[in-house]
């Protein structure tokens, strides 16, 4: 079976100009490597593709595959994880992880949280900041935590981010519209512990592989922002988690995960309300695979499941989903 990859390589966006925040979803050569590696493994071939403006070229010359490993984060707009699903869909072209519609809700964190709420699911109250006059509006009771609406990987995240007072608010929340140019999610800021959970399958199929707390270092804010992703070694730990907290997590884990109809393997992350009982804060269905710094691989390696494993377990369901295998 011939395999393509897209994806969207940092270092060729670095070289273009771009920031390091501005391409921090995008991934390392390694990472190319490492999944292409896992792939070949298993038997398949494999033919790098690159990012969207790629596909399109190639895709316009008549080239096909049998199936795309689709990474590609994409550069601008909420509908920009979108664009290469929506185009291999068009061109029909079945791929691994979720399809258009997933990852723009997905990304727009509002609009996945209007389905998240409606589904019966735990989450914080929210509100949106579109532009100034919105700061007057009426919001959820202080403290709150406030980010941009669609990023990823931390971009925009800081120990500003949570906020006390109007000033604070009012702050935060214009720099940020200031700097992504896109509307603000403001949440009710919960103060307990935070975690992350991996997902495989689909459907009836998904089962969460692990679910892990993220412990920051002393003297290291408790906010997992973009710095603190970044610098991961040096700001967190990571630790299992089992028992009754474990179950109250995959358990929101799961129901948000079919909420939204996400496919193959991604992440659900989690925070603690004032009880200690989790609630849904994202869901990412299109997961950083890096072998050594991506939160998915890190958490299956520590509950038994290596990286050749995980992509063998991803190509597994997603075979199944799209051919009706097993």
């Amino acid at each position: 079976m011939k395999i393509g990859l897209t994806y969207d390589l940092r270092s060729e966006y670095l070289s273009m100009g771009y920031s390091e925040e501005e391409t921090a979803e995008f991934d390392k050569e390694e990472t190319i490597d490492g999944i292409e590696t896992a792939l070949q493994n298993l038997g398949y071939d494999t033919e790098r593709i690159g990012h969207h403006q790629a596909l399109m070229r190639q895709l316009l010359e008549g080239k096909t595959w049998d199936m795309v490993f689709n990474i590609c984060e994409g550069m601008f707009g909420d509908g920009r994880e979108s664009l290469v699903p929506a185009l291999l869909d068009a061109w029909q072209i079945p791929y691994v992880f979720s399809g258009p519609a997933t990852l723009a809700v997905s990304l727009n964190k509002a609009l996945c949280k209007h389905i998240i709420r409606d589904s019966g699911i735990p989450t914080p109250d929210f509100c949106i900041v579109s532009s100034p006059a919105d700061l007057d509006k009426k919001k959820p009771d202080f403290p709150l935590f406030v980010k941009p609406i669609s990023e990823g990987t931390g971009k925009g995240i800081s120990e500003h981010s949570l906020v006390n007072t109007d000033d604070e608010f009012k702050t935060a929340c214009t720099d940020l519209l200031n700097r992504f140019r896109q509307p603000v999610l403001v949440e009710t800021y919960l103060p307990g512990r935070e975690f992350t959970a991996g997902i495989v399958g689909n459907g009836d199929d998904a089962r969460v592989i692990g679910v892990m707390e993220i412990i920051f270092h002393p003297d290291v804010p408790e906010i997992y922002s973009f710095y603190n992703k970044a610098n991961y070694e040096d700001t967190v730990s990571y630790q299992n988690v089992s028992g009754k907290l474990y179950d109250q997590c995959a358990k929101i884990a799961l129901q948000a995960w079919n909420a939204i109809g996400a496919f193959d393997a991604g992440r659900v992350d989690l925070k603690a309300n004032e009880k200690g009982k989790p609630e849904f804060m994202e869901i990412n269905p299109l997961a950083g695979l890096n072998l050594y710094h991506s939160d998915l691989p890190i958490l299956a390696h520590m509950n038994g499941i290596n990286f050749q494993q995980l992509i063998a377990e991803i190509m597994r369901t997603a075979e199944k989903r799209i051919f009706k295998k097993g």
